[in-house]
C-alpha cells in the first residue's frame, strides 16, 4: 500500500497540468475532470486509511522513497513521503472537504468563462497542500509550502480584472513571503545543527541540541506558521483574501492553507518541547490572535469578512493549544478537523446566500432569508451552532478540550490562557449570532441590484439586472449537497472523536499527550463555557434580534470603528513598514550618494587634479627640464651639506 502514497499528490497534480495546459478544448468537461481527480485522491486516502487501521499502533507509519533530488558530496536531499496518523488526518480532511468544494464549485462557477482554469488552480492547491503534509523532510515540505503560496495567489486573484482582487492576491503573496523567510532560515538552522532536515533524525536528536538553538529554530517555524495561518503579526492578508470566489474562501479557510501553520508546529513538537520560551511565545501569539480575530469579526458587515475574522480567531485557538505542548497537540488537531467541517459549511452557505442575493455581501441588506433558502438556513445554522460550541455538536467537544487544556497548563499562565479562551468563546457566540440574525431573521432589507461597478470595471452577472430587487432562492443541488454533507460533519464529528477518547488514542503515538494540572474540574470549565455562550448569544439578540437593523451601519463606539478598520492593522503596516521602508530607502540613498559616492568621487577628483598639475611639468621645453634638473641638484647638494653638518 505504501506505493499508493504518491498517487495522493499525483492525481490532483495531473489534473492541474491537464486543465492548465490543455486549452479551450477542455472548457466543457474541465470542471468534471478536476473534481474526478480530487475524488480519486480522496478514494486513495480512504484505502490507505483502511490499511492503516488494520495495522498495530507501532507499525502504522508508512514511507515511500521516490528518488534522490539533490546529491552533492555528503549533502543529500530526497523526495520521499511519510504517512502516519497525523498526516493521514490531514490527507482525509484536505481531499474530503476539498472534493466537496470542487463539487460545489461546479454550480457556483457555472457562468464563469474561465471555469476550467479555476478548477486547474483548485487541483494545484490540493496537490501542493498534500505535498506539504506528506513530505518526510523539511526541505520537501518547503516546496509544498511555496506551492500553497503560489496557488493561493492565483485563486485569490482569480478575478484579477477587479483591482481589489489583484491587490488582495499581491498582499497575501507578499505577507506570506515574510513568513516563508522564517521557514527557510529554520531549515538552514536544522541542517547546520543536525546535519539533515529529514523529520526522523531531526525530531529524534532534538533533545540533544542546546536550548538556544532549538529556540531559534522554533521561533523561525512560528514565524512561518504566522504567515500561512494568519496569526499576529502577519494576519493582515486574510480579510482581503475574501476577494476571491467563495469556494476559494472555503478551501483556504477550512481545510488547507490556514491549517498549514498548525501542522508545522505540531509536526515539529519535539523541537518546541525543548524550547519553553518559544512555546510561551506561541501561546501568546495564539491568545492575542484569538481575541484579535473575534473582535474584528464583531464589526464586519461583509458576511465573508465576518467569517474571515472567525477563522483567524479559531486558528488562534489551535495555535494556543499547540503552544501548550503535549497538553494541547491532540486538541489543536481535533479542533482543526472539526473546524474544517463547520467553517467550510459556513463559507459555502455564505456563497449560497450571495448566489441568491445578486452577489450582495453586506448582511445589513439581507434579512428574513430563512424562508426563501431553507436548506442553506439549516446547514448554515448547524455550522453556527457548532462553531459557538452548542452542546454535543462538533465545536463543543473540540473547543472545550482546548479551554480545559489551557487551564491545565497550571499556575498563573494557565488561569490567564483559560480566561482568554473563555472570553473568546463569549465573543464568538456574539458575532456568529449577529451573522445569523442579520442574514436569516428580521425584516427584509433587500436593496436593488447596483449598476455596473464602473470604478472596478466589473459588469454585473448576466442574471443580475441593475435596479431590480434580488429574488432569493435556494441554490441548485450541486451546491446544497456538499453543504448538507459538511453539516453532518459539523454535528457528529466531535462526538465521534471524543467518545472513548478515539481521536486522542489515534494521534497520541505521533504527538504524545500529557494531562497537565487542571486547577478546576472539566465540568466546571464546561459550565463556565456554557455561561459565556449564553451571554454572547443574549447580547447579540438584544442588539440585533429585538431592534430594527439599519441598512447603514451607525458610527458606533471607538472600539467598533477600530474593529471595522481591522484594529488598524493595515494602518500600522503602512506607517511602520511602508512609510518606514520608504524612509529607510531614502536614508540609504542619501548615504549612498553622500558618503559612498562622495568618497569615490572625491578620490577620483583628487587623482584627476593631481594628474592635471603633474602633467604641466611635462611641457616639452628643454629649458624647463634644465631648470628642474638644476633645482634637483641644488636640493641634493643642500641635503648632503646639511647631513654632514649634523
Amino acid at each position: 500500500m505504501e506505493n499508493l502514497i504518491a498517487l495522493l499528490v499525483a492525481a490532483p497534480l495531473l489534473g492541474a497540468a491537464v486543465l492548465l495546459c490543455g486549452g479551450r478544448r477542455l472548457d466543457r468537461a474541465g470542471h468534471w475532470l478536476g473534481t474526478l481527480l480530487a475524488a480519486v485522491s480522496f478514494g486513495v486516502g480512504l484505502a490507505l486509511f483502511a490499511d492503516m487501521l488494520g495495522r498495530s499502533g507501532e507499525d502504522r507509519t508508512m514511507t515511500q522513497h521516490l528518488y534522490s533530488w539533490i546529491a552533492v558530496g555528503d549533502f543529500r536531499a530526497d523526495v520521499g513521503f511519510q504517512l502516519d496518523q497525523l498526516s493521514m488526518t490531514f490527507v482525509l480532511l484536505i481531499t474530503g472537504v476539498g472534493t466537496l468544494i470542487h463539487v460545489y464549485s461546479i454550480g457556483y462557477m457555472e457562468h464563469d468563462e474561465r471555469r476550467r482554469r479555476f478548477f486547474g488552480y483548485l487541483n494545484l492547491f490540493l496537490a501542493a497542500m498534500l505535498l506539504l503534509v506528506l513530505a518526510d523532510n523539511y526541505l520537501l515540505l518547503y516546496v509544498g509550502w511555496e506551492g500553497v503560496g503560489l496557488a493561493s495567489y492565483l485563486l485569490i486573484g482569480f478575478w484579477q480584472h477587479k483591482p481589489s482582487a489583484a491587490t488582495a492576491a499581491k498582499k497575501a503573496f507578499l505577507v506570506n513571503r515574510v513568513g516563508d523567510m522564517g521557514l527557510s532560515i529554520a531549515v538552514m538552522l536544522m541542517f547546520t545543527t543536525f546535519g539533515t532536515f529529514a523529520f526522523e533524525p531531526v525530531l529524534k536528536e532534538a533533545g540533544e541540541a542546546t536550548e538556544g538553538k532549538l529556540t531559534a529554530i522554533a521561533l523561525m517555524l512560528l514565524l512561518a506558521a504566522c504567515g500561512k495561518s494568519a496569526q499576529v503579526p502577519l494576519q493582515s492578508w486574510l480579510g482581503d483574501a475574501m476577494e476571491g470566489p467563495t469556494p476559494v474562501s472555503a478551501l483556504i479557510h477550512a481545510a488547507t492553507m490556514v491549517t498549514a501553520g498548525v501542522y508545522l508546529i505540531v509536526r515539529s513538537g519535539a523541537i518546541f518541547n525543548g524550547a519553553p520560551d518559544a512555546q510561551l511565545v506561541t501561546t501568546v501569539v495564539g491568545a492575542v490572535t484569538l481575541l484579535f480575530g473575534a473582535i474584528v469579526g464583531c464589526a464586519k458587515d461583509d458576511i465573508k469578512k465576518a467569517l474571515a475574522g472567525s477563522t483567524m480567531s479559531q486558528i488562534g485557538y489551535m495555535v494556543l493549544a499547540a503552544g501548550l505542548g503535549p497538553i494541547g497537540y491532540v486538541f489543536a488537531i481535533m479542533h482543526l478537523v472539526t473546524h474544517g467541517f463547520f467553517k467550510a459549511g459556513l463559507f459555502l452557505g455564505a456563497g449560497s446566500v450571495m448566489h441568491g442575493m445578486n452577489d450582495e455581501v453586506d448582511m445589513r441588506k439581507y434579512g428574513g432569508l430563512r424562508t426563501y433558502m431553507p436548506i442553506t438556513f439549516v446547514t448554515f445554522g448547524l455550522g453556527y451552532l457548532a462553531i459557538i460550541g452548542f452542546p454535543f455538536l462538533s465545536g463543543f467537544f473540540s473547543k472545550d478540550a482546548i479551554i480545559e487544556a489551557a487551564f491545565a497548563k497550571g499556575g498563573t499562565e494557565g488561569w490567564i490562557l483559560g480566561g482568554v479562551t473563555l472570553l473568546g468563546a463569549a465573543i464568538t457566540a456574539f458575532y456568529m449570532t449577529r451573522v445569523m440574525l442579520l442574514t436569516f431573521f428580521g425584516e427584509k432589507r433587500w436593496q436593488p441590484a447596483p449598476d455596473a461597478d464602473k470604478a472596478a470595471g466589473v459588469e454585473p452577472a448576466a442574471e443580475h439586472h441593475a435596479g431590480e430587487l434580488p429574488h432569493p432562492h435556494e441554490s441548485p443541488k450541486v451546491m446544497t449537497i456538499p453543504m448538507v454533507l459538511l453539516a453532518f460533519g459539523s454535528v457528529f464529528a466531535g462526538a465521534f472523536f471524543a467518545v472513548g477518547d478515539r481521536f486522542l488514542t489515534w494521534l497520541e503515538p505521533v504527538t504524545g499527550h500529557e494531562h497537565g494540572n487542571p486547577p478546576v474540574s472539566a465540568m466546571t470549565v464546561t459550565l463556565a463555557t456554557m455561561v459565556c455562550l449564553v451571554l454572547g448569544v443574549a447580547i447579540a439578540w438584544s442588539m440585533y434580534g429585538r431592534r430594527p437593523v439599519p441598512v447603514t451601519a451607525p458610527r458606533g463606539s471607538l472600539l467598533t470603528r477600530a474593529a471595522r478598520r481591522d484594529l488598524f492593522q493595515d494602518d500600522f503596516n503602512h506607517v511602520v513598514l511602508v512609510r518606514g521602508g520608504e524612509h529607510l530607502t531614502r536614508s540609504l540613498v542619501y548615504v549612498d550618494h553622500s558618503l559612498v559616492d562622495g568618497v569615490v568621487n572625491t578620490t577620483a577628483a583628487a587623482v584627476g587634479g593631481a594628474s592635471g598639475r603633474l602633467r604641466r611639468l611635462q611641457n616639452g621645453y628643454a629649458r624647463s627640464y634644465a631648470v628642474s634638473m638644476f633645482g634637483g641638484v641644488v636640493v641634493l647638494i643642500a641635503a648632503t651639506l646639511l647631513m654632514r653638518a649634523v
